[in-house]
């Protein structure tokens, strides 16, 4: 592929069409643990480190999507824990000791599952998250690049990944690396786990909601808040969600 805007078109084309048509089935039990997690009046926590928070961002609280969804992020230490700024530098989610903390802050009830985004999935930080969210008996559901984390040594003690202790992963399809355009004296450039990742999880949404719209239900789905009435909309679904669901920062 060359290495222009087209070389980069056509891998991410590439890459759109592989991971959106060769995982129907992971997707679907995806969707089926979060189907259950709703109608049992559960939210949906999303939780993912450096730019793969971009992935609970669109999880939890964006127009088209599910209102039952709460975003975890590292600098919940500091805006819910009182910790000191200083705290987030870039090598925190190294760190396995800090995922207790992060999902005590958490508004966790016991119908909730969760979602981690980790295009590695061996940090300490991601790999500690998720073992405490099964211990506590969520269902958990990965994203993450089969073929880097299998690629890269563990950061964890435990010598797991991510997904070792998933109940579904979602496999991103990035190349190790991320990147998908080599450069001709080495690294690459383009990456491409965002995009994929963002298409597997409205996959899952649309999904879910489509499976709600059969039975007859009525899903809470989120209005953008830039047409008339989508204020008024969103703020009534959220009280249902009150002090279980944080928007903001």
């Amino acid at each position: 592929m060359t290495l222009d805007a087209d070389g980069y078109l056509a891998a991410v084309s590439e890459a759109v069409e592989r991971v959106g048509t060769g995982q129907r089935e992971a997707v679907r039990r995806a969707a089926d643990l979060v189907y259950a997690c709703v109608r049992a009046d559960g939210v949906v926590h999303a939780f993912g480190t450096g730019h793969s928070e971009a992935l609970s961002m669109e999880i939890a609280g964006r127009a088209g999507g599910l209102v039952p969804t709460n975003r975890i992020a590292m600098r919940d230490l500091v805006l819910y824990g009182g910790e000191p700024a200083s705290v987030l530098g870039a090598t925190l989610e190294r760190d396995h000791t800090v995922a207790r903390r992060l999902l005590d802050l958490a508004p966790v009830r016991e119908p909730d599952l969760f979602v981690i985004a980790s295009n590695s999935g061996v940090n300490g930080t991601i790999v500690e998250f998720a073992t405490l969210v099964k211990d506590r008996g969520h269902p958990l559901i990965a994203f993450t690049s089969l073929a880097h984390s299998m690629a890269v040594p563990p950061r964890h003690p435990s010598g797991r990944r991510l997904l070792d202790i998933a109940d579904v992963v979602l496999d991103n399809g990035a190349p190790y690396g991320d990147a998908a355009l080599p450069l001709p004296d080495g690294g690459a450039v383009g990456a491409l786990s965002s995009i994929t990742a963002a298409l597997l999880a409205q996959q899952v949404v649309v999904e879910v909601v489509g499976r709600m719209v059969a039975a007859g239900e009525t899903p809470p789905v989120y209005l953008s808040a830039n047409i008339p009435a989508g204020d008024e909309h969103n703020r009534v679904l959220e009280q249902r969600y009150a002090g279980r669901i944080r928007r903001g920062a």
